[in-house]
C-alpha cells in the first residue's frame, strides 16, 4: 500500500476516500473540500492548496457523478464531426482538443458521416450524456429542429463549417465565395479559360444545377452563407469567370454527389478525356482533389503539362505529389481553437449576441498550374504530345 507522511503521520493512500477524509486531513470543512474539489464557487488560495495537497496524499479521486449533480456542469463537450477520417476534421478536432483540454474538460466525439440521421441520433446521446455544450457541422442547413431544440433548451451550441438558416448562434466558417474565386482567378490569370470544375455539390441550394448557375450569374442567389461549402465554392468559381469577362460552360461543371474520392474519379475521368477537355480544373475540397488527381493518372496526362489543377485544402500528399498541388489551405487548427473557445465562453455564462468568425484561406502556389499552349522542349504544354 503506498502511503505519504504527512505532519509527522503516516497516511496509506485510499482510492475509495472520501471528501470528508480529504477534509479531515485538511482541515476544513466538507463543504469547503466539495468547492476545491469540485471546482466551483471561491476559496482562498491558501485552503485551496492544503485541499489538493490532503487529496494527493491520500489518492483521492474526483466523482464526476457526485460533482456534476452539485455543479449541473459534466466538465465535457460533445462534437459532431462530418466524417473524423477526413484530414480537414481531424485537423479541426485537433484544435478542439488543444483548447478544451487546457481547460480541463473532457472531449466525446462522434462521426456522423454526413447524414442527417445518424447526426440526430449522435445530438441525442450527447444530451444524455449531459455534455454542457455542442459543437456540430451540421448536415442540414434549412432546418435542423434537432438543432433548433437544441438551443431552445439554452445547451450552449456552436455550428462549424457551415450555418443553419435562422438559427442564431455561434458560428465558425470559411469565407468560401472569395478563396474559390481567388484560386479559379489564379487559372485564369495563368491563360486559362476553359476550367473545369469537379464538387461534391449534394442538396442544399436545390436539385437543379443549372438553376442554381443561372440565378448565381445573375446575382439571384439569396442566403450564400447557408449554402454547403462545395455550392458557396461553385459560386466563387462564377464569379471569377465573371469578373474576367468568361463565358460559363455548364459542360464543364461536375456534380459528383457524394463525399468520395471513388465517386470524383467516376466523375472526372469524361471531363478530362474528352476531346474538347478543359485546360484546367478546380476541385472543391480534399477529397475531390484525390479523386481528381487519381484521374489524371489513370488518363496518363501530365500535370501541369497536358491539365492544370488547384484544389481546396491542404493536405500533406499535395506537398509530396509531383510537381506539388496549388490549393486553396484553410486554416483548420484555428477554426476548431475558435469553436472549443466560443464554445467554453458560452459555457461559462456568457450571454452576448451570436458571433460569426469567418476566416480567410490562403491561396499556397506550388507546380500544377501552367500556361496552356505554353511551349517547353520543343513540347506544347496544354496539350497532349
Amino acid at each position: 500500500m503506498n502511503r505519504d507522511l504527512v505532519e509527522g503521520r503516516t497516511v496509506a493512500k485510499n482510492p475509495k476516500a472520501t471528501i470528508a477524509d480529504v477534509a479531515r486531513l485538511a482541515g476544513v470543512s466538507t463543504a469547503t473540500a466539495g468547492r476545491v474539489l469540485g471546482r466551483y464557487g471561491y476559496t482562498k488560495e491558501e485552503t485551496r492548496s492544503h485541499v489538493l495537497e490532503a487529496a494527493r496524499k491520500l489518492g483521492y479521486r474526483t466523482n464526476a457523478l457526485a460533482r456534476s449533480l452539485i455543479t449541473g456542469k459534466t466538465r465535457t463537450i460533445g462534437v459532431v464531426a462530418g466524417d473524423i477520417q477526413n484530414p480537414f476534421y481531424a485537423s479541426i478536432l485537433r484544435g478542439i482538443a488543444d483548447v478544451v483540454e487546457n481547460r480541463e474538460f473532457g472531449l466525446l466525439i462522434i462521426n456522423s458521416d454526413e447524414s442527417l440521421e445518424k447526426e440526430i441520433r449522435a445530438v441525442d446521446l450527447l444530451r444524455e450524456k449531459q455534455v454542457d455544450g455542442i459543437i456540430v457541422s451540421p448536415c442540414d442547413t434549412r432546418d435542423s429542429r434537432h438543432l433548433r431544440d437544441l438551443h431552445a433548451e439554452g445547451l450552449p451550441l456552436v455550428l462549424l463549417d457551415r450555418t443553419v438558416a435562422g438559427l442564431d448562434v455561434d458560428r465558425v466558417a470559411i469565407n468560401n465565395i472569395d478563396a474559390a474565386e481567388r484560386a479559379v482567378a489564379a487559372l485564369i490569370a495563368a491563360g486559362h479559360r476553359r476550367i473545369g470544375l469537379v464538387g461534391e455539390l449534394l442538396e442544399g441550394a436545390g436539385d437543379d444545377l443549372e438553376a442554381f448557375v443561372r440565378r448565381a450569374l445573375s446575382g439571384n442567389v439569396l442566403s450564400t452563407d447557408t449554402l454547403y461549402p462545395s455550392w458557396q465554392r461553385l459560386l466563387g468559381y462564377l464569379r471569377a469567370h465573371q469578373r474576367a469577362g468568361l463565358d460559363v460552360d455548364l459542360s464543364l461543371i461536375c456534380r459528383v454527389g457524394a463525399y468520395s474520392a471513388a465517386r470524383a474519379v467516376a466523375a472526372a475521368l469524361p471531363l478530362i478525356s474528352r476531346a474538347d477537355r478543359p485546360t484546367a480544373v478546380f476541385a472543391t475540397d480534399g477529397t475531390m482533389s484525390e479523386g481528381v488527381v487519381r484521374a489524371i493518372a489513370q488518363s496518363a496526362l501530365r500535370m501541369p503539362e497536358d491539365l492544370s489543377i488547384v484544389c481546396f485544402d491542404d493536405l500533406d500528399w499535395m506537398d509530396f505529389v509531383a510537381p506539388g498541388i496549388s490549393t486553396m489551405a484553410q486554416p483548420r487548427l484555428a477554426m476548431g481553437e475558435a469553436a472549443a473557445t466560443m464554445l467554453l465562453e458560452r459555457i461559462d455564462g456568457s450571454d452576448h449576441p451570436a458571433r460569426a468568425i469567418e476566416m480567410q484561406a490562403e491561396f499556397i502556389s506550388r507546380g500544377s498550374i501552367s500556361t496552356p499552349g505554353q511551349t517547353i522542349g520543343g513540347q506544347t504544354r496544354g496539350k497532349k504530345p
